[in-house]
């Protein structure tokens, strides 16, 4: 199953938009945001995915309500887990919540919140941080698509 995540969209609607054709370009199952999102109305952009999605808050979504609302509850309070493709998922927005920043017993931990793209392989446990979409701090827009048969991330620059 290719799972696509992103972190950190901070109201970016045009690299919304870019991110959400490379994710239906890909033929990704199921999309996860890592938290941020800001504000309600970047939402919208979610609805043209050809697939599900779900997120979980991060530390500067302050219209927790509206989020909510606007998401029919799409948007959890971290951490949130799920299985998908026969693998534990573990999605948070900020990785320093978890003890030492590990996650055990999980599959797959997505987390956002550094602005930092990362993909690391730990015990068996693979960690991915799709980095910024909204490039604010890097200057890149990066997500990240999660092959759980293969167990390997590729993180993508978007255009």
């Amino acid at each position: 199953m290719l799972i696509g995540v992103m972190s950190d969209s901070h109201d970016h609607q045009d690299k919304l938009k870019k991110a959400v054709e490379s994710f239906n370009a890909r033929g990704v199952g199921i999309v996860i945001h890592a938290g941020d999102f800001i504000a309600p109305f970047s939402l919208k952009c979610l609805e043209a995915l050809s697939c599900p999605w779900i997120g979980v808050f991060g530390n500067c979504d302050g219209e927790r309500k509206g989020l909510t609302l606007k998401s029919e509850g799409r948007i959890q309070e971290p951490p949130y887990e799920l299985n998908l493709g026969g693998k534990s998922i573990y999605v948070t927005h900020n990785l320093d919540d978890a003890p030492d920043g590990r996650v055990p017993g999980r599959d797959v931990v997505i987390y956002g919140h550094t602005h930092e793209p990362a993909v690391a392989l730990k015990e068996k446990q693979l960690y991915v941080n799709p980095g910024e979409l909204c490039a604010v701090l890097t200057g890149k827009s990066t997500v990240a698509v999660i092959d759980t048969e293969a167990m390997t991330a590729e993180v993508v620059e978007i255009q």
